[in-house]
């Protein structure tokens, strides 16, 4: 399957997350509760704690104040389940969803043409979703290198 292209409809999807509801995580999130309020960083990760994702998240955790002034929500996703995305959220101190595309495993990566069959997880890549639910930029990363905040925050600057 092809990666989607800019322009396309985002494909909706709701996905357990490190979120805790009623205690336990596994809160659902889903993409089109943002349409209408906030463009969406879709940030796809192959694991959590391995140690490129490890310092991606970092960098992410670190330029929020700047998503947020771009009216943008950041969502990492990677294979992980609920609970190993809480703990990864815990001890790098993440304050933004982790989400889980567990089961089906890759299934929402899948969509948008990101899950690495042969590998078993979801590529390194960026998919910026504006507010209007379209696909307004996407990079996939080499799986060896980390994504550039700044050049992200650059396509969303070029959003408004």
């Amino acid at each position: 399957m092809a990666t989607i292209e800019k322009g396309a409809e985002a494909p909706d999807f709701e996905l357990p997350s490190n979120i805790e509801d009623n205690g336990r995580p596994g809160k659902k999130i889903k993409l089109s509760d943002y349409r209408g309020t906030k463009n969406v960083v879709l940030a796809f990760y192959p694991l959590s704690f391995s140690p490129i994702c490890t310092r991606e998240n970092a960098c992410f955790k670190d330029d929020l104040p700047k998503f947020d002034s771009a009216d943008t929500q950041v969502l990492g996703i990677s294979v992980d389940s609920h609970w190993v995305q809480h703990a990864f959220a815990k001890q790098q101190g993440i304050p933004y969803p982790l989400l889980c595309d567990f089961n089906p495993k890759g299934a929402v990566g899948a969509k948008y043409g990101l899950y690495l069959e042969d590998k078993g997880f979801d590529a390194r890549a960026t998919v910026i979703v504006d507010k209007a639910g379209k696909v307004a930029w996407v990079k996939v990363q080499d799986l060896g290198a980390a994504r550039d905040d700044a050049e992200i925050l650059a396509a969303l600057a070029a959003l408004s």
